[in-house]
């Protein structure tokens, strides 16, 4: 056992990178539809979608990172 525990560190990058992927088709995909079905959207809804879009981008980059290169160098 590790110092963090027994932890399955090529598993929780491969689903900390899908999530982001999936944050930013969502956000893109939210924005897209949005606009062609309804118009304009609220504001709400534009930050909503931008902030997904942000979020999965990081997201994206830092779980390969943090849980592929940093925490099992750590233990």
């Amino acid at each position: 056992m590790g110092r963090y525990g027994d932890i399955d560190y090529p598993t929780y990058t491969k689903y900390g990178f899908l999530f982001g992927v999936s944050l930013l088709a969502l956000g893109a995909l939210g924005e897209i539809v949005g606009t062609a079905l309804y118009g304009s959207l609220p504001g709400w809804e534009n930050v909503l979608f931008t902030e997904m879009e942000a979020i999965g981008v990081v997201a994206m980059l830092l779980s390969p990172f943090v849980f592929g290169i940093l925490l099992p160098l750590t233990e």
